[in-house]
Formats: structure tokens, sequence, C-alpha cells
């Protein structure tokens, strides 16, 4: 905690993915664990059918507070020339017609990192933020806290927690942390700090992810939260998307 800074508990969300049903469970239980101001790490749209109500709720959010910053997904929404795989791109195409301009505005003209006071956001990773590249093992984890002098960078993007942490003497190490689990940022370490997705979690567990962090503990805690995935998944389905992108959300992959 910087000096002067007041204590806040925050909530941070990764990879929502315009799934409504993930992301209202969510924002509830985060309220729930009294949070007062939230945190996302982009990737708003993408893959989900609630496009709309997804960017609807961040700019509510943006209004009470909350630190956004850009996602590939978001970016792929104003990028025609930005290409993925055949479901991914379905969806963005898709996502695309739905949106009005002034949601499209709004994706196009959120930034690609935040800092406050010691604390990173971004959506990859820190070295080459608009290059996407994913947070897969400890020398990517290396890269990225390297980039930055945060003592925490907040990531998500590749839609599975991990905890990453330097030493003074540039020592590595990572764990998967445990949901509920309140894990103390030691001063004496930098820290890269994974999300797992709130709308399309890849780590075998279909709950909803998202983090809370105490800036005066400088305690993390990773949460997950069950929600009606099926009704997400219906809304994928009743959209007409690749079917794929909702049976996926049935198995956590």
């Amino acid at each position: 905690m910087m000096l002067g800074e007041e204590r806040v508990r925050l909530a941070v969300l990764a990879d929502i993915h315009a799934n409504r049903q993930a992301f209202s469970a969510c924002l509830d239980a985060a309220r729930a664990r009294d949070a007062e101001r939230f945190v996302c790490l982009g990737d708003i749209v993408g893959y989900g059918a609630d496009p709309e109500w997804a960017v609807d709720t961040v700019i509510d959010l943006v209004a009470d507070g909350a630190m956004i910053v850009m996602g590939n997904h978001d970016s792929a929404v104003g990028t025609p020339s930005e290409t993925m795989n055949a479901a991914a791109q379905a969806a963005i195409e898709w996502t695309r017609g739905r949106l009005s301009a002034s949601q499209r505005r709004f994706l196009k003209e959120l930034p690609l990192t935040r800092q406050e006071d010691d604390r990173l956001y971004v959506h990859s990773e820190a070295s080459h933020p608009a290059r996407w590249h994913y947070v897969s093992g400890t020398s990517d984890a290396a890269r990225s806290i390297e980039a930055t002098s945060a003592h925490v960078t907040f990531c998500g993007h590749i839609h599975k927690p991990a905890l990453y942490s330097m030493s003074s003497a540039a020592k590595m190490t990572s764990f998967i942390p445990i949901s509920d689990v309140p894990v103390q940022l030691l001063g004496g370490r930098r820290w890269l700090a994974v999300l797992g997705s709130v709308g399309q979690p890849r780590d075998g567990n279909p709950a909803a992810a998202f983090a809370m962090f105490d800036t005066t503990s400088r305690e993390i805690t990773y949460c997950r939260v069950p929600y009606d995935v099926e009704a997400a998944a219906d809304r994928i389905r009743g959209n007409g998307l690749p079917h794929w992108l909702a049976d996926r959300l049935l198995v956590g992959k």
C-alpha cells in the first residue's frame, strides 16, 4: 500500500465474454464480499450472447469508479483485420453487429494498461500488451514482471487462475491458488496475479472466477461462483453462435 492510499476492497474480474449469467453472479458475489470498487481486465465481449448488456454494465461500473482495460476481443470488435479461430471470429462478427456505435466506441477507446498506486492492470501481460501473449508459465510471468515497476500486476487472457512471484534475486515461484484461501502478496517480492475467467473458465471448473484484493492487508483471494451455465449455453445456441462455444461452458474447458 502506498503512503496516503486509503484501504479499498477491490473486486478484479477478467474475461467476461458477454456471459450475462456469469457476470451477474460474480458482481453479486463480489458485493456480498463488500467490494468497494471493480477492476475489469478486458474481454468484455466475445464468445457469449449478451454483449450489449455486458458493455452497458461495465459502462455503469466505470461511472461508479471502476478501472477497465482493453482485451483482444474488445479490440477485435473495432479491428476487422484482427483474426481469430473460426468460432471466436464468428462470435466477434456477430457481436460487431449487435453493439451500438457508442458501445463500439467505448471498447475502442479502452486503454491497454492502467496503473494505480503500485498496481498495474493489463489484459494479457505487461511486456507487450498489444501482442496478446499468454502467461502460461514462469518464463512468461518473469518477462511480464520485469517489464514494470509495479509491486502487483493483475492480468487475465489465459482463463486459468495462477499466481507468480519474483524475489529480489529474480527467483520465480508459481502456484495455483485455492479458492477462498487468502494469499498475502508480501512486499519483498513482486507479483503477477493471473485471473481466471468470469465468462469462459478453462481450468476444468465451470464456475465463474474473479478475485478480491485488499489494498491494506495486500491479501488476494481467488473466488469461484456457481451460476446458471445451462442458461448461458442456451443463449449462445439460441443466437445461432457456434455450439462449441456453448458446450465448453458446461465443462470449463
